[in-house]
């Protein structure tokens, strides 16, 4: 275990460098210089080449020139040495000529004897390797004293100890340097070790960990480290750091994230940050002090720092160091003359650093002479007010800050949500339209946190406004817009108002505005909460009508809402909605993708379909992402829907912005229970509440409890949740519900599959869903063996894009089909494509039974992956280079990255990461790639 979480995991080749170095005698003994940027791994490569040549019985002798008496130099070099010499050497002669050397060194005052005396330890230490081999390492030899590092060069170079080998470690020396000169002149084999690839650095962590990571993880890892993104110490700091807070969650196999990428810190120790953070320079605590404040002050422009000034001069100073950071390339200054910090790592752990200022921290100064300068100036619109920042995250210098003069205005603080923090009472009679203003402003760029934290100082308005004398017409129509386009983005993260565990609060407010509340009803419809009638009320002018020049348009009218809503039921009632659109209209095709996107609970499709260029996508909102993992699912690529579904769930339980995704927890569990994979299928399920009431979630529960040995539970179970859905208005997606419960009865209770479709056809009687079409045909195909029926389900499949249920449609054809060998062998692609495993291939390989249709033969190993290709993955899992793995193959490294290249093609995977965790979590098990036993076999847990 302490291997896998160690630097060495992606460095086999250098540590056995420097061991057969530390091994060698007599003439061969050579002084290896092992160098390389910060974090790189040398000290661990010698701690673990010194371990291995120990374990073999060898002498390793480590100086620690750190706690040498005396002064530097000559006589600092012989009191390590001769302290190391003594702990072997307890008898015989070497003891007195280890003493006598002690005393010249006692005795030697000018440089002329300092020579003589490194003559002497060089005999000795000559003398001794012939009675006890040992060899040398000596760590970090940059930050050794300028004396005693030409001492050692000086010995090594003139008086070089015959057959002791040395090892020398630090960072790459200047050789303009004298002490940098000599060391790298006595060196026979400089060893550098180069910053780890990003292959490598997704490795190391996979190899830390001890499990398979979201390829995600990884790229947010090196975005967090910038320009230390190949620094292997680096990346281990930071992945403690997020052990430490809890940040790694494991989900579906993986390990995921729960912090977003600003959050990714390096460990909070000081001398850590000085290390990782300050290349060249170790910084005084008054340096770390203002990096705390930058830190701390997000990315302030430097404009406003250099015109403020302090009758104290401490800005002045301040300046300097600022400059001083940006020279050593701690801080880089953007195009719009921002500081930011260039590892955004760093930034993050200096803001977890404790403050040491005492009652005033250091960052509330800074912001203090900045309010100063700044106070009686009004911020353009369209720029953030610089104290946003610095207020979220500590409330202590709130009153050092200016107020603004007039309304807030824009999107402060890069978000929409800092108006809250500043300006007039929440419930002044202007906040309210500056509240809109700020709303529109946020919807316009996509900014759907920031019209989020807009919430707190809505709900004080409309509780200041409706508890004061004011009459509603002053407040009601911008709050109005306010609520609604906040209850529009707390869709996009899949929050409901009526969630049982939602704040109070909002529900209350938004019951007084029939229109928002009305929009936040909308997610039950949506698997966003639970189902919620309803109600309009009198529509108010300037709502109805879109009005993109008042930014209303931004937001789905009323009426848009009730179509919205009514894609997911009966057809009478969406046929009426569409009447009510009297000032546009909606092409048929945009109609039918709204109601495909009701079944499958897609808000952003359904808002797309309705909207159209009105809609302002939040392309990093859970509506987004949903929408893309809904794709993925849709087209086949289940691996990277997974991927997404784990980064959903992840981020639904970071840090509270965003909300529960039941469909993408649904649809997850559907590809899991399709590959067979039912302990992973249960798992995702028992996320969802047993209350929930979805058609996807029915569909995905009769599977596991079917496919778990509970078919008559499975069942009974089906059923409830198919009245429930309609009950509730539900009526979309119910189909696929009916047609796996016909799948599952067709071929042991024919009388139940006939009534099973009796019940699809009233539905689609009374939906008149372009999916609810498709499901009749097929389900007329498998119950009465109607081939028109399902060839024509199969094209509209094909046509809609729905990989999965053409393999339905396939399977079907294979028991129907004039030429069932010719859809055989497009499901079998398919299952191989996707992976698919028992409740698929089981009624497959049934259904070439009936037909005496030979199955398909699949790859074999020596087909798919060679004996040569399973040794490459394995190495490549362990993290080994490509020079590593040619010497063990006895290959090229030209060779490797051709069968490499062969590997990512026939895999599908893009990089040597994706490669090792598709090995590990038995991806290419379920690509045929591995031995298998046919269509037949069992996928499961």
């Amino acid at each position: 275990m302490q291997e896998h979480r160690s630097t060495l995991a992606v460095r086999p080749g250098e540590v056995e460098e420097v061991a057969a170095a530390l091994r060698a005698t007599g003439s061969a003994a050579r002084t290896v210089l092992v160098t390389g940027p910060v974090g790189t791994g040398k000290t661990a490569v010698l701690e673990q080449a010194r371990w291995a040549v120990v374990q073999e019985g060898g002498r390793v002798l480590r100086l620690r020139w750190e706690v040498a008496e005396g002064p530097d130099g000559a006589a600092a070099l012989v009191d390590v040495v001769c302290a190391a010499l003594a702990k072997i050497f307890s008898d015989g002669r070497l003891p007195a000529r280890i003493a006598e050397v002690r005393r010249m060194r006692a005795l030697t005052t000018d440089p002329g004897g300092e020579i003589a005396l490194l003559s002497a330890l060089a005999d000795v230490m000559t003398d001794a390797v012939q009675y006890v081999h040992f060899a040398i390492i000596l760590d970090n030899v940059r930050s050794m004293p300028m004396r005693t590092a030409c001492a050692l060069g000086l010995l090594l170079r003139a008086f070089r100890p015959t057959g002791v080998p040395m090892v020398l470690a630090g960072r790459p020396m200047d050789p303009g340097q004298v002490a940098g000169a000599q060391l790298l002149a006595t060196a026979d084999l400089v060893l550098e070790l180069q910053s780890l690839s990003s292959d490598a650095v997704g490795a190391l962590i996979v190899r830390w960990l001890g499990r398979p990571v979201e390829p995600d993880l990884v790229t947010q890892i090196s975005h967090a480290l910038g320009p230390l993104a190949g620094s292997a110490g680096a990346v281990l700091s930071v992945l403690a750091s997020l052990e430490e807070c809890g940040a790694l969650l494991e989900l579906d196999g993986q390990v995921c994230l729960t912090v977003p990428e600003g959050g990714l810190r390096l460990s909070a120790d000081i001398a850590e940050l000085r290390r990782y953070g300050w290349p060249d320079t170790s910084p005084d605590a008054s340096t770390v002090a203002t990096a705390v404040a930058l830190a701390r002050l997000g990315a302030p422009q430097l404009e406003s720092l250099y015109r403020t000034k302090s009758p104290d001069g401490l800005l002045d100073a301040l300046g300097r160091r600022v400059e001083g950071l940006i020279r050593d390339r701690v801080v880089t200054v953007d195009a719009d003359g921002r500081a930011r910090f260039a590892v955004p790592a760093l930034a993050a752990a200096l803001r977890a650093l404790p403050d040491r200022g005492g009652a005033q921290p250091p960052y509330a100064v800074v912001t203090r002479a900045l309010a100063d300068h700044l106070g009686a100036v009004v911020p353009d619109p369209g720029r953030p007010w610089p104290f946003g920042d610095v207020l979220a995250r500590d409330p202590t210098p709130a009153e050092t800050l200016p107020k603004r003069p007039t309304a807030p205005h824009g999107v402060q603080s890069e978000r929409s949500g800092a108006v809250g923090h500043e300006g007039p009472a929440p419930y002044g009679a202007d906040v309210p339209g500056a509240l809109r203003e700020s709303a529109v402003i946020g919807l316009r760029r996509s900014d759907h946190i920031g019209v989020l934290s807009l919430g707190e100082p809505m709900l004080a308005c409309i509780e200041g406004s409706f508890g004061s004398h004011q009459s509603h017409s002053e407040v009601q129509g911008p709050l109005v817009f306010v609520a609604r386009a906040w209850a529009l983005m707390a869709l996009h993260e899949h929050r409901s108002p009526h969630s049982e565990d939602a704040d109070p609060r909002y529900r209350a407010a938004l019951g007084r505005m029939p229109t928002a509340a009305g929009l936040a009803a909308l997610g039950g419809a949506y698997g966003i909460g639970p189902v919620t009638p309803m109600t309009f009320g009198p529509a108010a002018a300037g709502y109805c009508v879109p009005d993109a020049g008042l930014g209303s348009g931004l937001v789905p009218s009323p009426a848009e809402v009730r179509l919205l809503a009514a894609a997911a039921g009966g057809d009478a009632e969406f046929q009426r909605a569409r009447q009510e659109l009297l000032h546009h209209t909606i092409d048929e095709a945009a109609l039918h993708r709204l109601r495909n996107a009701a079944a499958y609970g897609d808000l952003a499709g359904a808002l797309n379909a309705a909207l159209g260029e009105r809609y302002t996508r939040a392309d990093e909102s859970t509506a987004a992402q949903y929408q893309a993992l809904l794709s993925d699912y849709l087209t086949g690529q289940w691996d990277s829907a997974l991927s997404r579904a784990r980064r959903i769930e992840a981020r639904g339980q970071s840090d509270g912005v965003a909300g529960v995704a039941q469909p993408a927890r649904a649809l997850a569990a559907e590809i899991q229970l399709m590959r067979g994979q039912f302990g992973r299928a249960r798992q995702w399920l028992e996320l969802i509440p047993p209350s929930f009431v979805h058609p996807l979630v029915a569909r995905v529960r009769l599977g596991v409890r079917y496919w778990s040995g509970q078919p008559d539970e499975a069942l009974a179970g089906a059923w409830r949740d198919v009245r429930r859905a309609q009950e509730s208005g539900l009526l979309a997606g119910v189909e696929r519900v009916l047609l796996r419960i016909m799948s599952l009865t067709a071929g042991d209770s024919p009388e139940t599959a006939r009534d099973t479709l009796r019940h699809l056809e009233a539905l689609h009687e009374e939906a008149a869903s372009p999916m609810t079409h498709e499901a009749v045909l097929l389900g007329r195909g498998m119950v009465h063996g109607d081939a028109d029926s399902a060839l024509s389900a199969y094209h509209l499949v094909r046509q809609r894009v729905d990989l999965p249920l053409s393999v339905d449609c396939c399977q079907s054809l294979t028991d129907v089909g004039d030429d069932p060998s010719r859809w055989l062998a497009e499901a079998a692609r398919s299952v191989h494509t996707l992976g698919m495993g028992r409740p698929v291939r089981s009624p497959l390989g049934a259904a070439a039974v009936r037909r005496n249709v030979s199955l398909p033969r699949r790859r074999t190993t020596s087909q798919g992956l060679s004996e040569q290709d399973v040794r490459l993955i394995g190495m490549v899992s362990e993290g080994s280079t490509n020079r590593q793995i040619a010497a063990r193959l006895a290959w090229s490294e030209k060779t490797v990255e051709q069968r490499l290249s062969q590997l990512f093609q026939r895999t599908g995977r893009r990089s040597r990461v994706e490669l090792a965790a598709a090995w590990l979590d038995g991806s290419l098990a379920r690509q045929g790639l591995v031995p298998d036993a046919g269509l037949g076999s069992d996928g499961g847990d």
